[in-house]
């Protein structure tokens, strides 16, 4: 198994949400209702990038309120990273939209 995977599978990392042109809440809010958030892992070599598609089952929007941009949000999704099924849980302040995150490993492509 690639060492990135091992890593972020170890504990909570700082993340961020990626939007462009540049991050706010509102742009979080359409990413979330597309079903498709960008998260990025600040600590890695350049950033690690994962597009997760949204388990709506495991995440968590109850706590965000969009309209005041306060709160918080649990963002979870399975993807594939380095031929390896993940699992990734952001855990996401909305002012900031930064959070800590981690990948759960579940299991080889």
């Amino acid at each position: 198994m690639h060492d990135l995977v091992e890593r972020l599978a170890r504990g909570q990392h700082p993340i961020e949400v990626s939007l462009r042109p540049e991050p706010t809440v509102e742009g979080l809010k359409a990413s979330l209702d597309r079903g498709y958030v960008l998260i990025r892992f600040t600590q890695t070599k350049g950033g690690t990038e994962l597009g997760v598609p949204v388990d709506w089952g495991r995440s968590d929007v109850s706590a965000a309120d969009f309209q005041q941009g306060t709160g918080h949000l649990t963002v979870a999704g399975e993807l594939t990273l380095d031929y390896v099924n993940v699992r990734c849980i952001a855990k996401i302040q909305l002012p900031s939209l930064r959070g800590e995150g981690t990948l759960e490993i579940l299991g080889a492509q």
